[in-house]
């Protein structure tokens, strides 16, 4: 199994790709992580991971940038390939950003990426915080419990989202989007790759999900 780590020049590369080795490892599963711009690679992958950080129009037009990239990891994920979403990367599912200015998403998910709305609470929203979700409710959650912690870094979010879609969220000044699913297409707004054991878990689950959405998500 290939699983492409999307080099667009954002990111915590390196440590995705070394979360996503060790959580190989945990999951028996002989997985090539490959950190990679070659359009050639994705098209063959079998995972594909998108990490991201800074501002949503930067790594729009950073991955815009590298000829092929883009066209060939949407089409990869058309074809059903499993994929995950980092921070900003699955910031990049919604339909726009707003971050300093009007910036198009994938439009993967309902919703715009704005300003965290928390009056007296300071920006960005950094450091460890709970999840709230249903156990079980999606294979990307398979060994975690409610109130697991995960650690952000970030001063925007999605809003106006489909219900459905939303796996998990985080109270910041008010509800935060954490975690996100639709179809084949999964994000984490938390770094996966620096939350530790319950980070291991996710990237462990995404390396065994096959893509196929439970029949019945959570409301």
């Amino acid at each position: 199994m290939i699983c492409a780590v999307i080099d667009y020049g954002s990111g915590n590369l390196a440590s995705a790709a070394r979360g996503l080795k060790i959580a190989a490892e945990r999951a028996a599963c002989a997985a090539e992580v490959l950190i990679t711009d070659d359009p050639a690679v994705v098209a063959r992958a079998e995972r594909i991971v998108l990490p991201g950080q800074g501002a949503f129009a930067d790594c729009a037009a950073g991955l815009a940038a590298r000829p092929g990239l883009r066209a060939a990891m949407l089409d990869r994920v058309d074809q059903g390939v499993p994929f995950l979403g980092i921070c900003v990367g699955m910031q990049l599912m919604a339909m726009r950003g707003l971050e300093h200015e009007i910036t198009p998403g994938f439009a993967w998910l309902a919703g715009d990426v704005a300003p965290i709305d928390a009056p007296g609470l300071r920006m960005p929203h950094m450091g460890w915080n709970n999840l709230d979700f249903i156990a079980g409710a999606h294979p990307l959650l398979a060994d975690l419990q409610p109130g697991d912690h995960a650690y952000f870094v970030h001063s925007y979010a999605l809003t106006g989202a489909d219900r459905a879609t939303v796996l998990a969220r985080t109270e910041y000044g008010g509800d935060v989007v954490a975690m996100v699913a639709t179809g084949n297409r999964a994000g984490t707004q938390f770094h996966v790759e620096k939350s530790q054991e319950v980070g291991l878990t996710i990237l462990r689950n995404f390396l065994r999900w096959d893509g196929i959405a439970p029949k019945r998500m959570p409301q």
